[in-house]
């Protein structure tokens, strides 16, 4: 195989469908990428089933979860429904891979609409692989783990790439590798984009994601906050990187951008979004990838545990922390907090006060 497959993430908003008819009309869309969770509860509309099942006949479409929460302590009834839908949908469409977040989303009362990171200890590194065994026993296609934007201290940042590839290295997984969320992580912390991407294990990309995102004013009045909102142009500091990513991730197969559908609302942020696809066409073209044998997929044979693992201590944990976040507690209270798993002594205030904007905006009640 060559070059990587230029797509998108397909949204079902009118918007979006609008925004992308002269890429459909042109084939310019290699390959669809489908969050098929978030319409585990909605009737699907019957132009999107057969755009979808269009795609999957031709080899064409990968799935993107977003709800199945990797790192979830517990293992309660959401993630038994949540693979048993999965299967159920194997069984109407082929998706030639498969990808997950890397974090927790947590717990009970909070339905949460960001996964929040765990950091590298040997116990989450267990829980870690028990969900991700779990989720590729379900399935006979590669899955992949995508890096987080959301970090709480530069600790995090730096050790995520040894992280993901200690945490794929059983089922023989793969990366997505998404640029915009290392761009964030390369605002918020001061740190260059390339050298948090060399602590990634570049071999095991097989995706790469491609989006904008937005400024969050500060608390603290000293820097904007980079946020990963899918909601803006690709920003030129990723587009300026790109070639050099793609010459380094050698079993790379898709491109996919990003965008979330309703805010492609009007003709101006239309042409910037066809713009910004045209652009990274180019640079794919343009870059010099030669025709290369990837590395082919063998599902590995695993022993899945009856009982899927649990840690007590660990949801407890993650529990009183989205808590905290949730009740907008002071930075200096969750700081001082003694937990096991988190390292809240490091975290950086300023991503703490982020959190929790971030929680409050996902439940507001």
């Amino acid at each position: 195989m060559g070059k990587p497959l230029l797509g998108l993430s397909m949204m079902a908003e009118a918007e979006f469908v609008s925004a992308v008819l002269p890429l459909l009309q042109s084939n310019s869309i290699e390959v669809f990428e489908w969050s098929f969770d978030t319409f585990y509860n909605v009737e699907e509309p019957a132009w999107l089933g057969e755009l979808l099942d269009f795609y999957s006949e031709n080899n064409r479409l990968i799935g993107h979860g977003v709800y199945y929460s990797l790192f979830d302590a517990l293992w309660t009834e959401r993630q038994e429904v949540w693979l048993r839908k999965l299967k159920e949908e194997f069984g109407r469409r082929k998706y030639t891979h498969i990808t997950e977040h890397f974090g927790f989303m947590n717990t009970e009362n909070f339905h949460q609409g960001v996964p929040l990171p765990v950091s590298l200890h040997s116990k989450t590194l267990e829980i870690g692989k028990d969900r991700l065994y779990r989720l590729q026993d379900a399935v006979q296609v590669p899955v992949g783990i995508e890096n987080l934007a959301f970090s709480f201290s530069l600790d995090d940042v730096m050790e995520q790439g040894v992280f993901l590839d200690k945490l794929t290295e059983d089922t023989n997984g793969f990366l997505i590798l998404d640029l915009h969320n290392i761009y964030c992580q390369s605002c918020n912390f001061e740190v260059e984009m390339q050298d948090i991407i060399k602590l990634y294990p570049l071999d095991k990309v097989r995706e790469i994601h491609i989006s904008g995102g937005s400024w969050q004013e500060s608390a603290y009045g000293k820097k904007l906050i980079r946020r990963d909102t899918h909601d803006d142009s690709i920003p030129e500091e990723i587009l300026s990187i790109l070639p050099s990513v793609l010459s380094q991730c050698k079993n790379l197969e898709y491109i996919i951008i990003e965008r979330l559908g309703h805010t492609i609302n009007t003709d101006e942020k239309k042409k910037n979004f066809l713009d910004d696809f045209e652009t990274v066409r180019r640079l794919i073209d343009s870059s010099a990838l030669q025709a290369q044998n990837k590395d082919p997929w063998i599902k590995k044979e695993m022993q899945l545990s009856e009982k899927p693992l649990e840690n007590k201590v660990l949801h407890e944990e993650q529990t009183l922390l989205t808590k905290l976040l949730f009740d907008n507690a002071e930075t200096a209270a969750v700081k001082s907090r003694e937990f096991q798993y988190f390292k809240t002594e490091n975290w950086d205030p300023e991503m703490i006060l982020t959190a929790q904007n971030i929680i409050k905006k996902w439940n507001p009640y």
